[in-house]
């Protein structure tokens, strides 16, 4: 090749993997001005790529030679097909993605720029979709940050439009949605409606990722459709300590970071920010409705839509939420309360974990408990913690009672055994358990009286041959939306392991019955 010749350019879906034999391949992005920006080469015997090769999304950087350029190209289909077969090349691979992937997120290369005030809600969420999502970007504060000013200026962004993402190409986005960033940055994958796929896993959690992983490293073409980012609930935890083979312990999002790109290795794709709306289960396949008029069709499906957290039900709790109440702990939320005073409602141990998290910046952490004991709901190791750190008062028999402030959170009132309390208190982190995503799923299948899958049992109320098959055959659930199940990241994940056997079981079966009938139908004729 000669010198300056593309071989990738940014906004690309799926590209080869390039192997240097001989000169180099300069990786850039661009500044607003288009002018390029190198801050790595490849060079002899070096490789190209990150972690998009593993999926179809639109890639981050560009790649060209440098000097008179040699490469051995791989398509696509044998890159990935080599990684699984080969697996020490891959595991070398592996590591380099990932390490390039966090390169490019610490240095915010390859990304978007977001300007807003940090303590909007709009800005929260973009910045939490964005940082779930593994996604390079620089948050400017307009109260903080000096740049803020020059950047507004110069692409003439009012206060009014705030917050604004800034694309690579310069386009702006004016307070967008979760669904319209991820179309924008190419985070979405095409999805065909008149595809159909073998497993379909409904929620990208802990139980969804492993049956995803599970499901397409046993050749099954699986798809996992996800509302915001992988990972679930646990995706928001501060760090999982109790988790087998991770004594320091691992952070929900590193966890399901890890688990996303072991399903895609072996094939299984990611739909983000596609939310299900709606089954329908009257035909032969399942067919499942998305927001945006959207469709996929699938033989079996798996039912991980875990549960929502639940609210204060204050009178002004949601016009508080994302501006000063938080469902999640990580060092996101934890900045924006450094030195300053926080609450954590809760008894269970994703409250507790966030109180010892936060306590790390935070100038103090009150949990507050209605109960009179943390033992029925909390590890023995987590209550030790807790009572041992000093800048942690756990307040037994105390709930809040209103949140104050007009356009943020200033201040909260608790009652508790001394009677009312206000404190000065900008931050609350509610984890009060939550209730089943259920609702998209309508009259398909049995519920149980809290709004949990039913599993174990078909329509007549016999057994089936799974634990988790529901009353419909085809269909599993598992995790914190199956009935009876055990609310642990450990259960979920071996839930979602196991159920892969069933799903086999099953697509066998269908396979079977649908040759006789085609035998039968050619007899007849």
């Amino acid at each position: 090749m000669k010198d300056g010749a593309l071989l990738f350019e940014r906004g690309q879906r799926s590209v080869d993997f390039f192997i240097v034999v001989s000169g180099a391949v300069e990786i850039f992005d661009t500044d607003e001005d288009g002018n390029a920006n190198v801050f790595t080469v490849h060079r002899e015997n070096q490789f190209t790529g990150e972690l998009d090769l593993f999926n179809d999304r639109e890639i981050l950087v560009s790649g060209r030679a440098s000097g008179v350029t040699e490469v051995l190209r791989f398509k696509r289909s044998d890159f990935q097909r080599m990684v699984v077969t080969e697996p020490d090349i891959g595991e070398i691979i592996m590591r380099a993605f990932i390490l390039r992937r966090v390169g490019l997120i610490q240095h915010m290369q390859g990304g978007v720029t977001v300007i807003g005030r940090k303590q909007d809600g709009i800005t929260l969420q973009i910045d939490r979709f964005l940082t779930r999502n593994g996604y390079p970007h620089r948050m400017l504060d307009i109260d903080e940050d000096k740049d803020s000013a020059s950047a507004m200026e110069g692409f003439s962004i009012d206060r009014s439009d705030l917050p604004v993402v800034i694309l690579p190409d310069g386009r702006l986005l004016k307070a967008p949605s979760d669904k319209q960033l991820a179309d924008a940055l190419g985070l979405t994958e095409e999805l065909h409606p008149d595809h159909l796929y073998d497993l379909a896993v409904i929620g990208a959690g802990p139980s969804g990722l492993a049956a995803a992983v599970y499901g397409a490293s046993e050749g099954l073409e699986t798809i996992i459709i996800e509302k915001l980012a992988p990972g679930g609930q646990a995706g928001t935890s501060s760090k999982i300590e109790n988790y087998l083979g991770f004594p320091t312990g691992i952070s929900g999002q590193a966890l399901a970071g890890r688990a996303q790109i072991q399903a895609q290795k072996f094939g299984a794709r990611l739909a983000i920010s596609r939310n299900a709306i709606g089954l329908d289960c009257g035909g032969d396949y399942n067919k499942i409705n998305l927001e945006g008029d959207e469709a996929i069709c699938t033989r079996a499906l798996v039912i991980a839509t875990g549960a929502s957290y639940r609210k204060l039900n204050l009178e002004n709790d949601e016009k508080f939420e994302g501006q000063g109440i938080h469902y999640a702990a990580t060092p996101m939320e934890a900045k924006l309360c450094q030195n300053e005073e926080v609450a954590v409602v809760g008894g269970g141990n994703s409250a507790g974990q966030a109180a010892m998290f936060l306590a790390q910046t935070a100038k103090h952490v009150h949990l507050l408990i209605r109960s009179n004991s943390l033992a029925a709901s909390m590890s023995s190791y987590l209550i030790d913690r807790l009572e041992a750190s000093p800048k942690v008062t756990i307040r037994f028999g105390t709930a809040i009672t209103e949140l104050v402030g007009e356009d943020y959170m200033e201040s909260v009132r608790w009652e508790g055994p001394d009677g009312l309390e206000k404190r000065d208190i900008r931050n609350v982190f509610v984890m009060i358990g939550a209730v089943p995503n259920t609702e998209w799923i309508g009259d398909c299948l049995q519920l149980d009286d809290g709004g949990f899958v039913r599993t174990g049992s078909d329509c007549q109320g016999e057994p089936t041959d799974s634990p988790y098959m529901t009353s419909r055959a085809g269909i599993v659930a598992v995790g914190d939306v199956r009935s009876g199940s055990v609310k642990r990241v450990a259960s979920g994940v071996g839930e979602g392991s196991v159920v892969i056997q069933a799903v086999h079981k099953y697509l066998s079966d269908q396979k079977e019955a649908e040759a006789l009938q085609a035998e039968t139908q050619t007899e007849m004729a």
